[in-house]
């Protein structure tokens, strides 16, 4: 037992060193902004989900590392297998089919988000940790799974308490959720994730081509830049919220971006230690009973040496504890006893722009100081195209260390009005906070005409050109401003005339005030082709827009066979 111990203690310090030592690399190499949960700073790249708004539901991933050598290519005679263990070539192999399926998903990502610059390498790090490359690679000729690969029953024994979402469906599970699948969804988030990767009309998370690309879509959510540490690492927090997890990736990652080779499916290494102790997913389609996370048969691990200092039942929490009397110490969660606002400023925004001001919360203990480590869910409610970064109706965000979180940015939709956001505290059932966000419509100051062409046309006929104005707000084209164009009776008098020139609608019949018109995208706006009635003499186009930009336009009406002349110069008088 002291020769183990002593074995685990060295391999534990070699984990860490390696960890540290890549996690250190990749943040040199790119540019500042590293994120670092522990101390309870967060990129603002996008929110830190809760665990079930996560990809994984925050399951137990591999922790596995790769060895301290850089990879290598296999040597083309000798008798070192593809498949083996413990050599830089092996580790850097990756089956044929799961590695096809990586490039694929990286190709896509470029074409449809180019701005995310999505590596395949990153796909490989995180299906190395989730499912150790689909087991090895044991997919059949479409990428199929050959045996389901399941995650523990997410009970709350030990890990997220996740509720059963897709009666099976995809588990197997009609009482919890599991993770399924090579890069390990579980059902909640497949279910508006999962993407068709393979091109054979279904969606299938057992399906490493569906599952890469649905992978890469999710981690480049919004407006991500994976070029950059801030938005790599909240996209791989937001696959599985761990500071240890985001270590492991990132580790991968180094690995693999110094090179790889491809080796025949069914033989990439296996890894076989898992972060809650066990062997990792389950190949069983058999979901464990409710309440119990037992290992597949013929998986099963002695259990784990007492840590230094401690006792084998110490951790009476976790699955095999037991015989510690000693009280689990409350989560962050536990102690909030109030969120208060954290210096939000009016959140006013015009339709299609971002807030100026974000909505920033504390959370706060009964003494009234700040708990860090807190995650705040804000949700905008009801039905409205408002909504944060990247299109999100509800964000999870972290507090600091001083309990404060702030909520990424909103963007106003198309609806106007006064919308709430709502902030909870994750895992409390404690009043939320509600901050009133008002969307105003899109506004002009200014309308002007873009032609100077006199406008007539003989009674009974139609005018030949036609009436077109621009809009502007400070100076600017002003897109999207709703306008009205009323033929009124007199400069004095806007109520709509009985006579004289007008519309028609969609039916032929006379109509003379048109209302819904929008501006185009550069502030310009031409109206329908206006007609004349059997009325002669000079009448007026009045064109009103949202934010009180008024252009009132002559329109003549000559007798029938006449020649219009040009108005005489007025006199002094």
């Amino acid at each position: 037992m002291a020769a183990l111990f002593g074995k685990r203690l060295r391999r534990s310090a070699m984990t860490t060193a390696v960890a540290a030592a890549a996690v250190a690399a990749l943040s040199a190499s790119q540019a500042p902004g590293l994120t670092d949960t522990q101390n309870g700073r967060q990129s603002t790249a996008d929110a830190t989900p809760s665990p079930g708004d996560s990809a994984t539901g925050n399951s137990p991933y591999y922790t596995d590392l790769p060895p301290l050598n850089s990879p290598t290519a296999p040597p083309a005679t000798g008798s070192g297998s593809p498949g083996g263990t413990g050599t830089g070539a092996s580790e850097a192999g990756i089956p044929a089919t799961v590695l096809d399926a990586y490039k694929k998903a990286e190709a896509e990502l470029a074409a449809t988000k180019p701005g995310c610059n999505l590596p395949w390498q990153l796909l490989a790090a995180i299906g190395k940790v989730e499912s150790g490359q689909a087991r090895g690679g044991n997919v059949d000729a479409n990428g199929t799974t050959l045996k389901p690969i399941l995650g523990p029953v997410l009970n709350g024994n030990g890990f997220a308490r996740i509720t059963d979402t897709d009666n099976g469906a995809y588990d197997g599970d009609t009482t919890h959720d599991r993770a399924v699948g090579p890069m390990q969804f579980i059902p909640s988030t497949w279910e508006w994730s999962g993407r068709d990767g393979n091109g054979d009309g279904k969606k299938d998370p057992n399906n490493i081509y569906d599952a890469a690309l649905a992978a890469g879509h999710y981690l480049c959510r919004g407006d991500r830049d994976l070029s950059q540490s801030g938005g790599l690492h909240a996209a791989i927090l937001s696959y599985n919220h761990s500071q240890e997890y985001l270590n492991t990736v990132l580790t991968w990652l180094e690995y693999y971006r110094k090179g790889t080779h491809e080796v025949p499916d069914g033989t990439g290494v296996q890894p076989g230690d898992r972060s809650d102790g066990g062997t990792g997913p389950s190949p069983s389609p058999s979901p464990s009973s409710p309440g119990t996370t037992s290992p597949s048969p013929g998986t099963s691990k002695p259990p784990k040496s007492p840590k230094p200092g401690g006792s084998p039942s110490s951790e009476p929490s976790k699955p095999g504890g037991g015989g510690s009397t000693s009280p689990t110490p409350p989560t962050p969660a536990e102690t909030v006893a109030h969120i208060e606002d954290a210096g939000t400023g009016t959140l006013n925004a015009t339709a299609g722009d971002a807030f100026a001001e974000r909505v920033a919360v504390r959370t706060e203990n009964a003494a009234g100081k700040g708990v860090g480590t807190v995650k705040v869910k804000l949700t905008v409610v009801g039905d409205t195209d408002l909504a944060f970064s990247g299109g999100f109706k509800s964000v999870t965000v972290v507090t600091d260390s001083t309990g404060k979180a702030t909520a990424p940015p909103l963007r106003a939709g198309e609806d106007t009005g006064e919308f709430t956001v709502r902030a909870t505290v994750v895992d409390r059932k404690l009043p939320g906070l509600d901050y009133t966000a008002t969307v105003s419509a899109r506004q002009a100051d200014a309308l002007t005409r873009t032609g100077d062409t006199e406008l007539t046309c003989e009674a009974g006929g139609q005018f030949a050109d036609p009436v077109q104005v621009r809009a502007t707000y400070k100076g600017d084209a002003a897109d999207g401003v709703a306008t009205t164009a009323t033929l009124i009776k007199s400069k004095d008098d806007a109520t709509e005339n009985d006579k004289g020139p007008y519309f028609k609608d969609a039916d032929g019949k006379a109509i003379r005030t048109l209302k819904g018109l929008k501006t185009d995208g550069d502030g310009r706006l031409q109206l329908p082709r206006i007609y004349a009635d059997d009325a002669t003499g000079t009448f007026l186009l009045r064109i009103n827009t949202t934010g009180g930009a008024t252009l009132t336009i002559e329109l003549k009406v000559t007798a029938a066979g006449a020649t219009a002349t040009p108005s005489p110069s007025p006199s002094a008088t």
